[in-house]
């Protein structure tokens, strides 16, 4: 399933909340690579950039798993997400980047492209969900947001370096 397909079910929508969520799993377990990882390069300011991270995608899951549980559906399998993430945005492994920093650009990034195509995709759609779809809405605005502010913030780092 494509962001770019349209959106006309629950399940679609729930399968592409889910794809978010296994996004954001690659993301933290990135960063944790990298944090056990004592990299010389790991010093305070990319430690706590880590950390953030980290912590951001645990929140960005946990406001995905309650839009999924308001469209009461069934669950798609772990391992079915996980092949379809893998396909489409896990082509780059964490050895693959020059550095702690360029790699978690690229996470920042891929979070928030495929967020402003999910929201440029229930936009376009005229279906009716089980849940609000402006809290929907909402909540994937804010979700994006931050992707955004990552990826400032780890190019500042950049720039400083």
């Amino acid at each position: 399933m494509s962001v770019s397909q349209r959106i006309g079910s629950d399940d679609q929508l729930a399968r592409l909340l889910q794809i978010g969520i296994v996004l954001e799993e690659v993301v933290e377990a990135r960063a944790h690579h990298h944090y056990r990882g004592v990299d010389a390069e790991l010093d305070d300011e990319i430690e706590a950039l880590l950390a953030d991270a980290a912590e951001e995608s645990a929140d960005h899951r946990e406001r995905l798993e309650s839009l999924i549980a308001g469209l009461g559906v069934d669950s798609v399998p772990f391992d079915e997400i996980e092949s379809l993430v893998d396909a489409r945005y896990g082509r780059t492994k964490p050895e693959d980047f020059d550095g702690i920093l360029y790699d978690q650009l690229c996470n920042e990034e891929t979070a928030y492209k495929f967020y402003d195509d999910l929201i440029e995709a229930i936009e376009a759609s005229d279906a009716a969900f089980s849940i609000d779809r402006e809290r929907l809405l909402e909540t994937l605005r804010t979700i994006r947001e931050e992707e955004a502010e990552g990826v400032s913030e780890v190019t500042e780092v950049m720039e400083r370096r």
